[in-house]
């Protein structure tokens, strides 16, 4: 389910393992990439499979530590979860979603807010996607934006994001395939965002691409298959941008990937040796770009940042020259530290891959074991790690 989700994200090109988690070959894996700091617990859903491609995916962590995401039972069928602080876990099913074995259906769980409502996708038993809210008291409310197609591998698949005030974000695809942006309020009203000149889909990023006032951000195609940033603002204007060239290589794919509340997106680009790197981009338009230390610049290597919290801290992933998979977390002020799950492998594609950041600076996300089977973290860092802003 997950892996057709993703089918759209365009990083998948190079950067394969920032949006899949297995199935591909390993190559000879080296060293681990310097000392790692903090503190990082790994976790597994009870009874998820230990299949290559299957186990436990965290996607989101709220600022009481809770976190969310879905995990893939013997079966293959997918069900979402919820894990508190002290470790125990809730799984849920969105009403309708298909529970076939072997069917890939199921639930996904993206984006939890500091309310506990719970923001994610479900694909019923004729393979159409539908968009779910699930509440602090276990019920749900299921929706497909105006517009969506009702075929199989249509409707809400890329429900993915939701901010305090209840409302949700994400993306749709219509009947004729073309994927379009949305936002949903909490008392259930649509608007469609569609970026001018999007020839190849308006797509809204996932678990924090919508901020407290209402701002989203994420990516379009142009005619040309070039791919720029954007980001609404809460009455509707749309403002486009590039990340800079990293040398002579033209840009092709520029990625947001976050919001915070002041409006400071964070994100990653590809240029045409697929090299990749993170960067910031502020509310007047000025773009920092940023490689993590120790990230190889060889072709189809580099960095990319996922999440960016009230701070203004960042955190990310990096890959070494054999194509694994490191945790980064930036503060504010640019200092980095880095990180990985003790029980990832260290071949190619597999390691370790952060997903959000909350306002401790806590970091969630998967790590890919040597068997190219998915395994949920947490990682924390030291008490004068990776400082927000003004806390140093």
């Amino acid at each position: 389910m997950k892996s057709r989700t993703l089918r759209y994200i365009v990083a998948a090109t190079t950067f394969a393992a920032l949006t899949i988690s297995g199935g591909l070959l390993a190559q000879n894996g080296g060293d681990r990439a310097g000392a790692p700091k903090g503190k990082l617990v790994e976790f597994d859903f009870p009874g998820a499979s230990t299949a290559p491609g299957l186990g436990t995916q965290a996607f989101s962590n709220n600022d009481l530590g809770v976190v969310v995401g879905y995990y893939t039972d013997p079966n293959i069928v997918p069900h979402g979860f919820l894990r508190t602080p002290d470790g125990h876990f809730v799984s849920f099913e969105a009403p309708g979603a298909g529970t076939a074995n072997g069917a890939d259906q199921g639930t996904v769980a993206y984006s939890i807010n500091n309310l506990g409502e719970i923001a994610g996708q479900f694909e019923d038993k004729n393979g159409l996607f539908h968009g779910f809210v699930r509440y602090p008291n276990g019920s749900f409310a299921t929706f497909n934006p105006p517009g969506s197609g009702t075929s199989a591998n249509q409707g809400a698949f890329g429900t993915a994001n939701i901010n305090i005030q209840g409302t949700v974000a994400g993306y749709f695809a219509d009947g004729n395939n073309l994927v379009h942006g949305f936002v949903r309020t909490r008392d259930g009203r649509f608007t469609v965002i569609d970026v001018p000149g999007a020839a190849g889909g308006t797509f809204v990023c996932m678990e924090t691409c919508i901020n407290p006032e209402g701002a989203t951000t994420g990516w379009y195609a142009d005619a040309n298959g070039i791919y720029r940033g954007f980001v609404r603002s809460p009455d509707g204007r749309i403002s486009t941008f590039e990340a800079p060239q990293l040398g002579a290589a033209p840009i092709l794919y520029t990625v947001a990937a976050s919001i915070n509340v002041e409006g400071v997106i964070t994100g990653y680009s590809l240029d045409a040796n697929f090299l990749g790197q993170g960067f910031i981009r502020t509310p007047d338009g000025k773009i920092t770009t940023f490689q993590a230390p120790n990230a190889s610049t060889d072709p189809g290597q580099g960095t990319a940042a996922f999440s960016i919290n009230l701070f203004g801290a960042v955190t990310g992933e990096f890959n070494d020259a054999n194509s694994v998979m490191y945790g980064f977390a930036r503060s504010a002020d640019g200092k980095f530290d880095t990180f990985y799950a003790p029980d990832a492998g260290v071949g190619a594609y597999q390691g370790t891959r952060p997903s959000t950041n909350n306002s401790k600076n806590q970091v969630t996300g998967w790590y890919v074991d040597d068997n190219y089977s998915n395994h949920g973290f947490v990682w924390t860092p030291d008490d004068n790690s990776a400082p927000s802003d003004g806390q140093r």
